[in-house]
């Protein structure tokens, strides 16, 4: 669901990507493509690199995006809208994203020292992995406003979702609603008891239309939703293309003033009786960040298991020794 901010103006629009490897090339292509911002600009230590992206990225045609891509350094996040970090090493196979959190989180903490030096406003939005973990130890450094940092979270897992229940269900992805929520990782969860297919609850819409729909059936695609990332990390080596329409989605509400709702991960203040610990929910997402964190109701088993994956996460985070 999108609406368009009633404040919207035409101005400048000014993003900074930190990380250009495949995650943060990718966010700026998408970005490009779809004319996002009017700025763009990648930050990465490797040089060399990062010159190169900037240089192929808005070589396309023209038509399909005209905002100039250019290799910068810290200093050129003053005035920025919009400050999207990927900075990071990627996940090996079988690798959990947790068992990034000490790699990950050093590197970020160089990431935010620096920017610190030059920050005067923006939305700072999480890309990097463990995500959850990084957006609240981001906070936590940059003590903004609540909701100004955030992660793209659960967003790449509830589209996931979506597009395979469209695959079993065989219905168009927009007729499905619904959300993944929790951990992006081994302890999220999807509230099937929201999801709803041409507007009626999923369950009803499976015995109207003859389809199997059970515990097992409903685990067996939880599963492959949960597990998607490690199946396309052992067949290409990485991920990036989800995550990089998402985090332009988010990028483009962020940058045109747009409110839209996603279960994005930021740090809960008490919602759902979890406190100081980032994870997603469904949120409204503008300009700021997340604006508001929804309390929806839940089943007890969707609640305990929301619970049960902060709790996994704040043990997480407070590991982190930096």
């Amino acid at each position: 669901m999108e609406i368009r901010d009633p404040r919207f103006h035409d101005g400048a629009k000014k993003a900074a990507i930190i990380g250009a490897g495949y995650v943060g090339s990718t966010i700026a292509y998408a970005m490009v493509v779809r004319d996002v911002a009017s700025e763009i600009i990648l930050i990465d230590i490797d040089r060399k690199k990062v010159e190169g992206e900037a240089l192929d990225i808005p070589h396309g045609v023209s038509d399909m995006g005209t905002a100039p891509v250019y290799a910068g350094d810290y200093s050129d996040i003053q005035d920025c809208d919009l400050i999207i970090i990927t900075a990071g090493r990627n996940r090996r196979p079988g690798e959990t994203r947790l068992q990034l959190v000490n790699d990950n989180a050093a590197i970020l903490h160089n990431v935010l020292m620096n920017i610190q030096k030059y920050y005067t406003h923006g939305t700072i939005l999480v890309v990097a992995n463990p995500v959850d973990v990084l957006t609240a130890y981001t906070d936590r450094i940059m003590g903004l406003p609540n909701g100004q940092v955030f992660g793209t979270g659960c967003l790449l897992d509830t589209s996931r979702m979506i597009r395979t229940l469209s695959d079993y269900l065989k219905v168009p992805t927009p007729l499905i609603k619904g959300s993944v929520v929790g951990e992006h990782g081994d302890t999220q969860i999807p509230i099937w008891s929201r999801f709803t297919v041409c507007g009626v609850p999923i369950e009803n819409f499976c015995e109207v239309s003859g389809i199997l729909w059970n515990e097992e059936k409903r685990n067996e695609i939880s599963n492959t939703v949960k597990t998607m990332g490690s199946t396309i990390i052992n067949g290409k080596g990485k991920t990036h293309y989800g995550i990089g329409t998402c985090s332009c989605y988010l990028a483009d509400t962020v940058l045109s003033q747009k409110f839209t709702v996603a279960s994005v991960s930021s740090v809960l203040r008490g919602e759902y009786g979890i406190s100081d610990v980032a994870l997603s929910v469904p949120s409204v997402v503008s300009s700021n960040g997340v604006k508001q964190r929804i309390v929806e109701e839940w089943t007890d088993a969707e609640l305990a298991a929301l619970r049960a994956s902060a709790a996994h996460l704040k043990e997480t985070l407070d590991s982190i020794d930096i």
